[in-house]
């Protein structure tokens, strides 16, 4: 197993997967439309973004992945989401979905990466109190059932999806996390969306109405969030907060899907007349300028704040694997800040595609036109479950105030940040 990755092996390995996602840009958007329509990424799609290195960016040293930092994969994740959301999208899950393998202790991480495959290694569905999945202990295990298991973005291509499961026990609540093999799971026929449409993620359910379980594939969920167990891996990768890690890269994904529609804008502009005007050419229109000028201004906003993001979630890991880590209090307030600046980041870049859309005349409401697929993709990004953005702004609010955030359950739940002090002044009636 490799274990040892230097820094500068980390740049070089970066600047070769943008420069491989970068070749193989053309041809991801020239078969966007035909992925749309079947639902799902083409094998030869996922193969390719294989190649190019995507899927392996978050992946552990000692199993032969690059372990790039949570700044390096932004940047991967941006340029693969320039070139079609849906790609985007699910190379955003693979590679920030990885901590919850790596918090299930050391063997489900070997089963996980040990072996070669092709595509995402895991996949996640339904960690959030509505799961219909249901857990019940039993000698050497657990027994499942239930579902269906909701939004399973990259589990048509994962080895593993981990399911979020309920378990009653001494009359509380708990969720519990369950590693499921691929060929232990039947995918439904019910991905029929306005946006991301690639992206499969489709509803799941077992292959038969109960399934054991081994042991060691079903966890706390709390002591996967919590990092109770030791994943046997050494980077400081698998110490950073995990809401910062997916949620600084959802920002780049919005970020890419508008950078992408931008480039296209220019490129159809030049010569095109606009109607009810004089103007033979978009691009020398004033309005055209103060358009850009504004689509500009907001996915930059955007960016600074996912490099920002990204940038502090990889600091906070290094502190944590120094033995350093930072107080309960910031990183409660940091989480959160993550969450709402998000949902903005994602917002200003919808809404700079909707610029970019409204200024392109009616052609631009083909099938075949990137930017009406940009402006689709972009709105998902924003209806995301954890994106909430008025929640998310009270409860940042909260914070800023001297005040504890809604004491909500799910996987991104604030409270499990709070200080001892604060927890025990908080209801224990709810899943965590």
């Amino acid at each position: 197993m490799t274990t040892m990755i230097t820094v500068q092996d980390k740049a070089d390995r970066l600047t070769t997967v943008v420069e491989n996602v970068r070749a193989i840009g053309p041809t991801l958007r020239e078969r966007a439309l035909a992925n749309e329509r079947a639902g799902r990424h083409s094998d030869e799609t996922i193969a390719d973004l294989d190649a190019a290195g995507a899927f392996n960016i978050a992946s552990p040293a000692e199993y032969g992945g690059d372990e790039l930092s949570v700044r390096q994969q932004l940047e991967v994740i941006t340029e693969v989401a320039k070139w079609d959301g849906s790609c985007g999208w699910t190379t955003w899950v693979a590679a920030s979905t990885n901590w919850i393998p790596a918090g299930m202790g050391p063997v489900v991480v070997k089963e996980v990466y040990a072996d070669k495959w092709v595509g995402p290694r895991v996949a996640g569905s339904s960690h959030f109190p509505a799961s219909k999945g249901r857990a019940k202990r039993v000698d050497g295990g657990w027994i499942i059932s239930g579902g269906p298991w909701t939004f399973g973005s990259d589990a048509l291509w994962a080895p593993y999806t981990n399911l979020g499961c309920i378990l009653e026990e001494d009359g509380q609540k708990y969720l519990i996390g369950v590693q499921v093999p691929r060929d232990q799971l039947r995918f439904l026929d019910d991905w029929k969306v306005a946006g991301m449409k690639a992206t499969g993620s489709v509803s799941l359910m077992l292959t038969e109405d109960e399934l054991f379980v081994p042991e060691h594939r079903g966890i706390d969920f709390r002591d996967v969030t919590g990092r109770k167990l030791d994943s046997g891996l050494a980077g400081p990768l698998w110490k950073v907060p995990t809401l910062g890690w997916a949620f600084s890269l959802m920002s780049g994904m919005a970020v890419g899907i508008a950078e992408g529609a931008l480039e296209r804008f220019l490129d159809r502009s030049e010569g095109r007349p606009i109607r009810g005007t004089t103007y033979k050419n978009q691009l020398e229109a004033p309005l055209t300028h103060l358009m850009l000028a504004e689509v500009h201004s907001k996915i930059q906003a955007a960016k600074l704040i996912a490099r920002a993001n990204a940038e502090e979630t990889d600091r906070l890991g290094a502190l944590a694997a120094a033995g350093t880590p930072a107080n309960p209090d910031y990183m409660q307030k940091f989480s959160a800040r993550v969450l709402i600046e998000t949902a903005y980041a994602a917002k200003w870049c919808a809404e700079a595609i909707e610029l970019l859309q409204r200024n392109s005349g009616s052609t631009a409401i083909m099938e075949s036109e990137p930017i009406q697929r940009a402006w689709r993709d972009a709105r998902v990004i924003t209806l995301h479950g954890a994106l909430n953005l008025e929640a998310l702004a009270e409860n940042y609010g909260r914070l800023m105030a001297g005040m504890q955030p809604h004491n909500f359950a799910g996987i991104t739940t604030l409270d499990r940040f709070s200080p001892v002090a604060k927890q025990a002044a908080l209801s224990d009636n709810h899943v965590h």
